[in-house]
């Protein structure tokens, strides 16, 4: 236990003696610093040091040592800083420095200074006005009152004519405004009431020339459409009438020349090609077999079968039982029409020619037949009775 409280003592004392080393070094160190600020408070004391007049006689003498030496003393326990050298007062310092420097003496040379400049200026202003004053004649002739007066008076006769011309412009903008505007809007008034008379015019023209044109067209029409109808009454009436004359005297024409409706073309008003169906027809009778199994194109109209054969229909007899045919012979076929379209075809071309009055019923019946014979035979063709190549080149047909 002895030899426990050694060695703490030992360590104790060790601690002890390094914080005294410590604390040496340390004064030693502020030693050397406060040196150092003495010598530099030795060059200030060179220069004078101007401080205000009131705070050295607020402040005693002493003052300023006792406060700094206070400071410092503290400074030096806590903070461990150098010592600052004492200040020396206010009123020492006045007294070392020369009475020049204070500033109530600089105050009180500027004011004399300043005074001096002023009476010298009143001075020469005064010398200056009175030889004006004395000698008018020596004065330039810019100067005179008169001169003076006249270029005043030019100056504000320039500033007026310019002040007056910018006032001008605006009064007799504002006023030729006015003055346009209510202008404008009479002449706006006779042109628009010139252009809606005008309009009114136009439009009451209009509606007067629409209705006497319309009455005008009215009656032109109503004349044109009478003429065309009685033109045409005539003209129906010339047909029937053509066509009476024409099938009497025909008639009486071809019984008086041996001229009769016939399925005999043997002769030789049937030479050449063109009649060739004509003069190889026979009738033929076969059951349907036999005619699909012959040809391939067999059409029912009229009542009766007939089949297409080299530019020509042909009755198919037997083709259907108990089948008759008004007409037993060829028909001339074109552009691929049936015998009923080609027959509708020629009875047209017939009545037009007025030698037909029929009805128009595709079936190529007797009053057909013998009005293709009258018509063929004015035209100077073979008369099959029949529909043949020739006459409808000549009706136009082919």
């Amino acid at each position: 236990m002895s030899k426990d409280r050694n060695g703490k003592r030992e360590r104790y004392g060790g601690k002890i003696m390094k914080r005294i080393l410590y604390s040496v070094c340390i004064g030693s160190l502020a030693l050397a610093l406060t040196a150092g600020a003495a010598q530099d408070k030795k060059s200030e004391k060179a220069r004078p040091q101007q401080r205000s007049a009131k705070v050295q006689a607020a402040r005693p003498a002493n003052t300023g040592r006792s406060m700094s030496a206070h400071r410092n003393v503290s400074a030096a326990q806590s903070r461990q800083r150098s010592y600052a050298k004492p200040r020396i007062s206010s009123a020492s310092n006045r007294a070392t420095r020369p009475v020049s420097s204070t500033r109530a003496t600089v105050r009180d040379r500027n004011l004399v200074m300043n005074e001096r400049i002023r009476e010298r200026n009143s001075q020469e202003f005064r010398a200056r006005r009175d030889v004006a004053a004395k000698s008018p004649a020596a004065r330039p002739a810019s100067t005179t009152p008169a001169t003076a007066r006249e270029r005043n008076l030019a100056v504000n006769r320039e500033r007026n004519l310019a002040v007056n011309r910018t006032r001008n412009v605006d009064v007799n903008r504002e006023r030729n405004v006015a003055v346009n505007r209510t202008r404008n809007a009479d002449v706006n008034r006779f042109r628009n009431a010139n252009e809606f008379r005008g309009r009114n015019n136009v439009a009451i023209n209009r509606n007067q020339n629409l209705a006497v044109n319309r009455t005008q067209n009215v009656e032109v029409n109503r004349a044109r459409k009478a003429n065309a109808f009685r033109e045409h009454n005539n003209e129906v009436i010339n047909r029937n009438r053509n066509l009476a004359v024409n099938r009497t005297s025909n008639v009486a024409y071809y019984r008086g020349g041996n001229v009769r409706v016939t399925n005999n073309w043997r002769g030789d008003a049937f030479r050449g090609e063109r009649y060739w169906a004509f003069r190889n027809y026979n009738r033929q009778w076969h059951d349907r077999g036999w005619w699909r199994s012959h040809y391939n194109r067999i059409v029912f109209v009229s009542g009766g079968w007939y089949y297409w054969n080299a530019g020509y229909w042909f009755p198919a007899w037997g083709y259907a039982p108990y089948v008759s045919y008004v007409y037993d012979g060829p028909i001339y076929g074109y552009n691929g029409l049936t015998p009923d379209q080609v027959t509708v075809n020629v009875q047209e071309a017939l009545a037009a020619a007025g030698y037909y009055d029929g009805p128009i019923d595709g079936i190529l019946g007797p009053m057909t037949r013998e009005a293709i014979a009258a018509y063929q035979a004015d035209n100077g063709l073979a008369i099959t009775s029949a529909i043949d190549e020739p006459t409808l080149a000549t009706m136009g047909l082919v």
